[in-house]
């Protein structure tokens, strides 16, 4: 994979990113075995979808554009109110997975960002498992 490229530049930049982040949320909204993770987000998907694009962006070396518009991302302490675990964790990654799938994102880069973004759905996690 080419290093002097950040991971925003090697998906092509936007256009991409807002497919696999579109494709993602279509996802959540149709498949019964992510029902758990819909049911945290509101009806209406469209801020989740603009807010996860701008984090994103910004995660992958690209545009800081959650950053400039509500600060430190605080991803932990912004998850805190919902309940996460292994299942909603797992649910998340469903949905992603079959995204990258989905937008065709090349390997190595597919198995690369999925891995970083398995580390990041387990850092979410705030529910003791029993």
């Amino acid at each position: 994979m080419d290093t002097s490229k950040t991971p925003y530049e090697l998906l092509g930049g936007e256009e991409p990113l807002r497919k696999i982040v579109k494709r993602f949320y279509q996802i959540m909204d149709s498949v019964p075995e992510a029902r758990g993770v819909r049911e945290m987000h509101p009806g209406n998907l469209q801020s989740s979808e603009d807010k996860l694009f701008m984090f994103l962006s910004g995660w992958l070396g690209g545009p800081s554009l959650f950053v400039e518009k509500y600060g430190h991302p605080r991803m932990r302490a912004r998850h805190m109110p919902f309940k996460i675990g292994k299942s909603e964790r797992d649910q998340w990654m469903l949905c992603m997975v079959q995204a990258f799938e989905d937008e065709n994102v090349p390997e190595p880069l597919r198995s690369e960002l999925l891995h970083a973004l398995l580390r990041l759905a387990d850092h979410m996690r705030n529910q003791e498992e029993k």
